[in-house]
């Protein structure tokens, strides 16, 4: 799958503001809510990291899920 593969090569080069992206990508595809909300959590660690706007949507998205 090219998004796994995009994903482990954002790790290897550290891109982590593609790593938000990419996370985000992933949890939109996930089967269940479960996957949704671990895939959205990497994108919300990463997010924070880098101070990235995407942060609030990220932190709404998992509360909805009853997940902070």
């Amino acid at each position: 799958m090219t998004l796994d593969r995009d994903i482990m090569t954002a790790h290897e080069r550290g891109d982590h503001s593609r790593l938000i992206t990419l996370y985000t990508t992933a949890a939109d595809l996930a089967p269940d809510t479960d996957t949704e909300c671990y895939l959205l959590t990497y994108a919300y660690i990463f997010a924070l990291e880098q101070g990235d706007e995407a942060t609030g949507a990220l932190f709404d998205r998992l509360r909805r899920h009853g997940r902070v």
